[in-house]
């Protein structure tokens, strides 16, 4: 086997999984187009608010004497706290038996609804 035709050969391509291939292509140029544009459109103003959120902090830092490491420590426990379900005012707990039941009757009904409408 020699010359450029015997590589193409080797790959032993018939057409069902010629066009498989051609649509994983398609469809990773087409995620890649989509996310230069989503980035080209939305990373401007996450710029701009993460500057405004700097200048907040620089501010509210000089405001009441707290260095921004120690205020940046502050929010980031701030943040796990909140992923955690903690909330600073919170009348009753999140994960009791009543939350609980609501929200397994929110999954429950939801993913019911989708399979309905998928077979139909």
């Amino acid at each position: 086997c020699r010359g450029a035709g015997c590589c193409c050969r080797s790959l032993h391509l018939n057409e069902d999984n010629g066009r498989f291939l051609l649509l994983a292509i398609l469809i990773v140029l087409y995620l890649l187009c989509g996310a230069a544009v989503f980035s080209a459109i939305e990373r401007p103003s996450e710029v701009q608010a993460h500057g405004k959120w700097n200048i907040t902090l620089f501010n509210f830092s000089e405001t009441f004497n707290i260095s921004l490491e120690d205020l940046n420590s502050f929010l980031r426990e701030y943040e796990t706290a909140i992923a955690a379900g903690i909330r600073a005012d919170a009348l009753r707990p999140r994960w009791d038996f009543t939350g609980a039941f609501y929200f397994v009757g929110t999954v429950v009904s939801t993913i019911g609804e989708y399979k309905k409408q998928s077979y139909q």
